[in-house]
C-alpha cells in the first residue's frame, strides 16, 4: 500500500476530518478522496466517498491502521519546495 496524494483538511473544518487521502491499495486497486479523521477514542477513522447515500467502500481496522499511519507520515514529510527547515 502506498499514498498516492495527502492533503491537510483546512482548518476550521466540519468535524475531526485531518486530511483527504488517495492511496494505492495494491497494483490493482486506487482509491480517491478518502477521509482521515480522528475518532474521540483517538484512533482513526477512513471514509470514502459517498454515492447515492450510501457507503461504497468499507475498511478493516488493521487496514484503517495502515492508511493513517501512512497518511500521517505523509502529511509530516517535507514538500521539495518546503522552505521551513
Amino acid at each position: 500500500m502506498k499514498i498516492i496524494a495527502c492533503r491537510p483538511e483546512p482548518p476550521g473544518g466540519l468535524g475531526n476530518a485531518i486530511a483527504r487521502v488517495d492511496v494505492e491499495i495494491n497494483e490493482d486497486l486506487r482509491v480517491f478522496n478518502l477521509k482521515l479523521s480522528r475518532r474521540g477514542d483517538g484512533g482513526y477513522a477512513v471514509f470514502a466517498p459517498n454515492a447515492m447515500g450510501s457507503r461504497v467502500v468499507t475498511f478493516s481496522q488493521p487496514l484503517v491502521a495502515e492508511i493513517a499511519r501512512a497518511a500521517l507520515a505523509a502529511l509530516t514529510e517535507p514538500s521539495p519546495h518546503d522552505r521551513t527547515t
